[in-house]
């Protein structure tokens, strides 16, 4: 408690930059100022009372605000450092944040462009577009399109173990690493939203090809140029400019911080190493906003328009932006993060009115994520008070066949990230007539148990809260607080509910294995009992052998999981512990071969009597369910997976 307390005050210390009094003309932004909008008064008093509170609480050590209203920036200020060594101060003019997936939003930008000039058509086969590799032809007559590249839909099976780099030297070009690391299609095109980052790097691609230039030139001539984005890059390593004022990203540790790797990578068209300035981003908001030209004629209006939903009654998808309406208005949302940066932007195309947050930290328990979009639901709620539209009236009636275990449609099919599914599925329980509750559902980490509330057939309103979700009857449930995200029920088969328990008696049954063998034999040596026969020992031997080694993924498996922001960058990096332990499991199957092989010879040779024989049985059986749950969620590396 008392390094809690510490950590809090120390960030509340590093506070940088003064609250503006209610009706103040002027904002702070790093010594620089911003007229306010009659129409946000006070905007920057509601913000200096909020993110202060959030970077103590969480312990991130900066963050920056721009708002931008009315054709113009109405409040820009940074908070907390940039720098914790330095103690530099974040400011919202100069300092650079890593932006992750709001890059998408400039890759959408592109390749409208050049859809306009005739370069890229939005319905045709990419394959058309395509030298030096294809995309495989997976579903026959149903192929992948730049339409459904841009909306989330193309069907790509999603892996990002190991697509990013500590350091931006020395990558593959986009073009090879696209060919290298193509994904399986595990779905058609155009039939289910699943956020797709490969994806999104192939119409990256598309644009490379089909303007003739790299695609961080492109961009940075055909957009960023134009609005006067110059402290904004595409380009690895970056210029030497960017690199002097870009903010450090950091995850909380113990007392203090440590620095995040893994922002870097081929796919930038992704987000991968790009980099922007809170003020530079306040210019794309007034661009998008004002359905600026210099961004393509119509491009912000076509990439703001929908173009697809997973269920017609739920919000959808624009161009890379989402559809999140708040209090009956249309909200535009897009989030961006890698380890140790996260933002997210708020389009209100109707008001004239965009926010922008970014934060050079983690926080505790990924904390950062979430702090961003409840700061813009604050503002939202203050400024722009209304109430959601009624989808209908309530209903009553039996809505058990909504119930059971569903997972995001992004879930990898064949990566070890699969296994978020076992520890963290979603739930989704009937309470009684017209009435469900979920479980893991929402983004919002104060919310993971929801009740809903039937109100049409097949759709539910959140009590007490603004969310909308839908079944479509054939095993899909859409969410309004996830629109780039599907979810499909699973068969009792494939549940959770089994492979959990399956997992946890295993492991339980293989520790005791592991500790319990050696005493076993120790005891035996004491009491000076006969020595067993060469076979048996052997047999014995492999059961320790594979106890050991289950238990060694587990202490390494629990390990990884003890920090989910070390974790993401270890994932992103595809770090040698991530590497290791599934070869320790399939290691683990020779052993475990051997367990069975003995067991059929103590009941066909009468080894130990029958406790013996029940003993060594039950840790067969153990093995066989824990490696089975393994094979399940890709724990096992090749050749065995």
């Amino acid at each position: 408690m008392f390094k809690k307390i510490v950590a809090m005050l120390f960030a509340g210390a590093l506070i940088v930059g003064s609250a503006v009094p209610a009706g103040a003309a002027t904002g702070h932004s790093g010594g620089r100022t911003r007229r306010y909008s009659p129409t946000l008064r006070d905007v920057g008093a509601v913000v200096d009372a909020i993110v202060p509170a959030q970077l103590a609480k969480d312990r991130i050590p900066g963050a920056a605000v721009v708002v931008v209203a009315g054709g113009r920036p109405v409040f820009a200020k940074g908070y907390g450092v940039a720098d914790v060594a330095t103690r530099s101060p974040v400011d919202a003019e100069r300092t650079g944040f890593l932006m992750g997936s709001m890059a998408k939003l400039f890759t959408a930008t592109a390749a409208l462009q050049l859809v306009d000039q005739g370069r890229l058509d939005l319905h045709t086969d990419v394959n058309r577009y395509l030298k030096s590799f294809k995309i495989r032809d997976t579903y026959p007559g149903r192929p992948v399109t730049l339409e459904n590249l841009l909306t989330h839909t193309a069907g790509f099976d999603d892996d990002i173990v190991g697509k990013a780099r500590a350091n931006p030297t020395g990558l593959a070009p986009l073009g090879r690493a696209l060919a290298d690391g193509q994904p399986a299609r595990v779905r058609p095109p155009g039939t289910a939203v699943s956020y797709d980052n490969y994806g999104t790097a192939l119409a990256g691609y598309l644009v490379e090809v089909a303007s003739g230039e790299p695609f961080a030139r492109y961009v940075d001539e055909h957009v960023l140029r134009p609005l006067g984005m110059t402290a904004t890059t595409f380009a690895e390593p970056h210029p030497a400019a960017v690199d002097a004022t870009l903010a450090r990203g950091y995850r909380p540790t113990g007392s203090g911080y440590t620095v995040q790797k893994g922002q870097y990578g081929s796919w930038s068209p992704t987000g991968a190493g790009a980099v922007s300035t809170p003020a530079d981003m306040g210019r794309f908001m007034l661009a998008q906003l004002k359905n600026d030209p210099r961004l393509g004629q119509d491009v912000a209006q076509r990439m703001q328009q929908r173009h697809f939903r997973q269920d017609p009654r739920v919000p959808g998808m624009g161009y890379m932006f989402e559809e999140r309406p708040r209090d009956g208005r249309r909200l535009l949302f897009k989030d961006g993060d890698v380890p140790g940066f996260h933002d997210q932007m708020a389009l209100l195309p109707d008001e004239g009115i965009g926010i922008y947050v970014a934060f050079n930290g983690d926080g505790t328990d990924a904390a950062a994520g979430w702090d961003g979009v409840s700061l813009i639901d604050r503002i939202v709620d203050r400024y722009l008070p209304g109430s959601p539209a009624a989808p209908g009236s309530v209903r009553t009636g039996d809505v058990s066949r909504y119930a059971g275990t569903y997972r995001s449609v992004r879930t990898s099919h064949s990566a070890l990230t699969k296994v978020s599914t076992l520890v963290s599925p979603v739930s989704v329980a009937a309470d009684g007539a017209g009435t469900l509750t979920t479980t893991g559902l929402t983004p919002d980490p104060a919310k993971e148990t929801q009740h809903w509330t039937q109100v049409g057939p097949g759709l539910f309103q959140e009590r007490g809260g603004q969310d909308l979700i839908a079944f479509d009857g054939k095993g899909i449930l859409s969410a309004s607080a996830t629109p780039a995200e599907a979810y499909e029920k699973l068969e009792w088969a494939d549940s959770p509910a089994l492979y959990l328990p399956m997992f946890g008696a295993g492991a339980l049954v293989l520790l005791l294995c592991f500790l319990g063998v050696p005493v076993a034999a120790l005891v035996r040596r004491l009491r000076r009992r006969p020595a067993r026969s060469r076979a048996s020992r052997a047999a014995w031997l492999a059961a320790w052998v594979t106890g050991a080694l289950g238990t060694a993924f587990l202490a390494g498996f629990a390990s990884l999981m003890t920090d989910s922001n070390a974790l993401q960058e270890k994932i992103m990096l595809g770090s040698p512990s991530l590497t290791a332990l599934p070869v320790v499991l399939a290691v683990a199957f020779v052993p475990a071969t051997g367990v069975l092989v003995g067991t059929v010879a103590a009941w066909w040779k009468g080894w130990w009597g029958w406790s013996g024989r029940l003993s060594y049985t039950l840790i067969a059986l153990a093995g066989v369910a824990f490696l089975k749950v393994a094979l399940t969620y890709n724990l096992v590396a090749l050749p065995f997976a």
